[in-house]
């Protein structure tokens, strides 16, 4: 991801208010190593259910507002962005209002997210014996770019969903 400031991120949210996105808690943008994310997403420090997720999109930033619950999930989550096998514990459901008229009227689209937006680091870890029976470098390296291809190709589409609809 290349990196973004404070007003380039409240810019590009798509999904709320100008007003709401100029109240969001933004967290330390001097701290993120750019290069190892594809994503940046924080829980609002101010309003805890509001979070927001910051990735590129077709070439832009483009960054939503989610809705957390406040209930945690019955069953264990599998990330839908990540798809980690390892720490599918760690996810929750979130809802995104959608864009435009279907939004101003309260609809909204949903999935599940690690609940720390962990994702990028997910999809960078060294895959376990269970996902992969090798020590070929050149199959590892594979393994990972097809995985970090993976999540920008899902969170996209759940981006664009919101957005187009």
């Amino acid at each position: 991801m290349h990196p973004v400031t404070e007003s380039q991120i409240r810019a590009a949210v798509i999904n709320a208010s100008k007003g709401e996105a100029k109240r969001a808690s933004i967290p330390d943008l001097s701290a993120v190593t750019w290069e190892d994310i594809d994503l940046l997403g924080w829980t609002d420090a101010k309003r805890p259910l509001h979070s927001y997720v910051a990735l590129e999109v077709d070439g832009e930033l483009v960054c939503l507002q989610l809705q957390g619950s406040e209930a945690p999930p019955r069953k264990k989550l599998l990330c839908a962005w990540c798809e980690d096998v390892v720490d599918g514990t760690r996810a929750a459901l979130f809802g995104a209002p959608l864009t435009g008229d279907a939004g101003r009227r309260g609809n909204t689209i949903g999935t599940a997210i690690c609940a720390d937006f962990r994702c990028s680091r997910n999809v960078r870890r060294a895959p376990t014996s269970f996902e992969m029976r090798t020590e070929d470098p050149a199959m590892l390296e594979w393994f990972r770019e097809q995985r970090i291809a993976g999540l920008r190709e899902r969170s996209a589409a759940f981006v664009r969903a919101v957005r187009d609809r």
